[in-house]
């Protein structure tokens, strides 16, 4: 048998991008089956020109897949990663559930690809948050080079991080608006339309929300747990598209050009950064990209070391199903998963 995957959750957001991500990769699979809760049994979705019937996954038998690309949300990731390791598959997970679980690896290939062999603690390996992806791409290559100490980021984060019905809130409500409709928020916790929130996530006790605690405890997972980080975490309404502003002090001296060119080099990044001809990514110009841009990098002169830049991606993409993929070629290059070489085989 060669590679059998499923993707559970193939009917939301990031399991509709896994698959396309899969077929523009020419992802070596046998098999692809498309999976989901109940209520989407036999609802279809496309995989390159084909179409595959969604099978609940209450009945699926994960036995006869090697690898399950999961976006399916953290209480049914903590449900049934064990069930499908038991059964023999290795779980990617998208969710939040494992990511600091000390026996799961939290992988961003450009930055620690040799950590998905220790999938075999519990045959799951986690996807890290959105936000946190792209910004540990950015940083990965300033660390190696001369030491990062600390990091002050502020985040744009677009609704579709917050799922469909978030993106749907933000298309009802602008179009509300100019029919003299009055905004009723559902998802967030304010009007999102021609709005900005500074709140992605639950308050905790210190006044951060969790998802600037987690890009705080990501970074130091994935990078480096002698980095300090503080973020401010902002939804903006803006349909597809994270974008981040980051501030970072140095372990030692880097000028701007220096940044510049070790990051026009560096794995998964496109610098675009020319001032004098407005040259800069916006996330508008981001979606369907793989690559995480770095567009205004400068000395940060407040700070010995410092250096600052602007940083955008894709989260449908890097942030969350082109960074599964990559993951599952990880395993694919590491001969933990073993293709054949003949058609794919959907249903």
């Amino acid at each position: 048998m060669g590679t059998r995957i499923a993707i559970v959750g193939a009917t939301g957001n990031v399991g509709r991008e896994l698959l396309a991500i899969l077929d523009e990769r020419m992802f070596p699979a046998d098999e692809v089956h498309a999976v989901a809760s109940r209520r989407s049994l036999g609802k279809e979705v496309s995989f390159g020109d084909r179409t595959l019937k969604c099978q609940d996954i209450e009945s699926f038998d994960f036995s006869k897949v090697d690898l399950v690309l999961m976006s399916a949300g953290g209480s049914t990731a903590k449900q049934w990663c064990p069930k499908i390791a038991k059964a023999g598959a290795i779980t990617i997970d998208n969710s939040s559930a494992w990511r600091m679980d000390p026996d799961v690896p939290l992988v961003v290939p450009e930055c620690n690809g040799d950590a998905v062999m220790d999938y075999k603690k519990k045959m799951i390996i986690a996807n890290p948050n959105c936000s946190t992806a792209q910004l540990v791409v950015a940083l990965k290559p300033l660390h190696d080079a001369v030491g990062v100490k600390r990091v002050v980021v502020s985040t744009y984060q677009s609704v579709s991080g917050a799922g469909k019905d978030a993106m749907d809130e933000l298309w009802n409500q602008t179009r509300g608006i100019y029919v003299n409709d009055e905004p009723t928020p559902e998802i967030f916790q304010k009007e999102i339309a021609f709005n900005v929130i500074p709140q992605i996530d639950v308050f905790m006790e210190d006044g951060f929300t969790k998802e600037e605690w987690k890009m705080r405890v990501e970074t130091k997972k994935i990078v480096d747990e002698s980095i300090e980080l503080v973020a401010t975490c902002v939804r903006v309404p803006v349909f597809v598209g994270h974008s981040e502003a980051v501030s970072v002090e140095l372990d030692a001296p880097m000028s701007a050009k220096e940044a510049q060119d070790l990051l026009r080099e560096s794995p998964g990044i496109m610098l675009v950064d020319d001032p004098e001809e407005d040259l800069y990514i916006t996330p508008k110009e981001c979606v369907g990209d793989w690559a995480t841009f770095i567009s205004r990098v400068r000395k940060d002169p407040t700070v010995e070391n410092g250096l600052m830049f602007w940083c955008v991606s894709d989260n449908l993409r890097k942030g969350a199903a082109l960074n599964a993929v990559q993951i599952a070629e990880e395993l694919l290059n590491r001969g933990v998963i073993k293709p054949k070489k003949q058609p794919a085989v959907t249903d």
